[in-house]
């Protein structure tokens, strides 16, 4: 595809960092960087991208003189905004919700508005968690007409954020798609989420924690595979529909728990038992077939504990990078008794 230029909000943050990171190394596109900067976001996370074809603007997705300013730069013919920002831990959100429906809700309205003022391509990225969950032992799957059912203030206002760009599609024609995926991991994750805070505690010699018995299911997939497939829809993808991404991954929490203590030369069963949050759901599971038949996308990282052994390889090797909060991190989670 001809070289464009893609607007990437939370481009600071994990998932968004890697996105760029995943363009810069497999396309000719330049991007600009929406973030605020908040503490889920870093300049750090784009350390080593070239300066001539990554910008990084620090500002608040919805603040709609910053987001339209932006948006005029863009080619309408060409170029497009991909939609990463987003308040996304559930734990605080169920401190304060506040944030959620500032970022999530009013952000994504502001950003849709510049988007229908511009006439740009919009892809949006959201969760599999808007579907609530489903049971242990349930034969199915999350597909794009799985009625939603949020559990969490994080996952309703991911909810509601996808329904205001379907609505956007629907009544002003905004040329925009959207992607539900499942749990990412992989290197610049946050160390407050539950794969990067189990391998930082190893390595600073705290035993891991675990919710409840850790029988609850995630559907795991690597950050360059979320990448990979959000690049495929935002080329391919038909205008107003909804792609599931997954990797085919389902690990309950106690499984890889106990795989990154035996990765991490630990005995399997060191860790310790915490009180379940509230809210906490059972089960995702992706059924991403659509994407893979209709797009022809398929996943890279199929074996998961190997990127989860390279995952690991990295925070030990990058200890500078989350050492400065880690301290905070674990004193949030102290004063909540997890």
């Amino acid at each position: 595809m001809a070289e464009r230029t893609l607007l990437v909000t939370g481009g600071a943050g994990f998932i968004g960092s890697n996105f760029v990171h995943y363009i810069t190394n497999h396309t000719d596109d330049r991007v600009i960087v929406l973030d605020k900067l908040t503490y889920a976001g870093s300049r750090d996370n784009l350390t080593g991208l070239p300066e001539d074809r990554v910008e990084l603007v620090e500002g608040d997705i919805a603040d709609a003189d910053t987001v339209g300013r932006l948006a005029a730069r863009l080619d309408s013919e060409r170029d497009a905004i991909v939609h990463y920002a987003a308040e996304s831990h559930n734990d605080n959100s169920l401190q304060d919700p506040s944030p959620f429906l500032d970022t999530n809700i009013l952000g994504t309205y502001t950003l849709l508005e510049a988007a229908r003022q511009h006439d740009l391509r919009f892809h949006h990225i959201s969760t599999d968690e808007v579907y609530g969950d489903l049971e242990l032992d349930d034969p199915e799957k999350f597909t794009p007409t799985t009625p939603y059912n949020p559990s969490s203030p994080y996952s309703a206002t991911k909810a509601g954020s996808d329904l205001l760009v379907r609505a956007w599609v629907r009544s002003f024609g905004v040329r925009a798609t959207i992607s539900n995926c499942s749990n990412n991991y992989g290197p610049r994750q946050h160390i407050e989420k539950f794969i990067p805070r189990q391998i930082t505690n190893l390595i600073d010699g705290i035993r891991p924690r675990l919710y409840g018995a850790g029988l609850n299911v995630r559907d795991w997939i690597h950050a360059d595979d979320h990448s990979s497939a959000v690049l495929t829809i935002l080329d391919k993808g038909d205008i107003g529909e909804t792609y599931l991404i997954g990797a085919d991954g389902e690990k309950n929490n106690l499984e890889v728990i106990r795989m990154i203590l035996r990765l991490m030369g630990r005995d399997e069963d060191d860790f310790d038992h915490v009180p379940d949050r509230a809210g906490h759901d059972l089960r995702y599971a992706i059924d991403a077939s659509r994407l893979r038949d209709e797009l022809g996308w398929t996943p890279q990282f199929a074996d998961f504990e190997q990127g989860l052994k390279d995952t690991i390889t990295w925070y030990r090797e990058n200890e500078d990078w989350w050492r400065g909060a880690k301290a905070a991190t674990e004193a949030k989670y102290a004063r909540t008794g997890q």
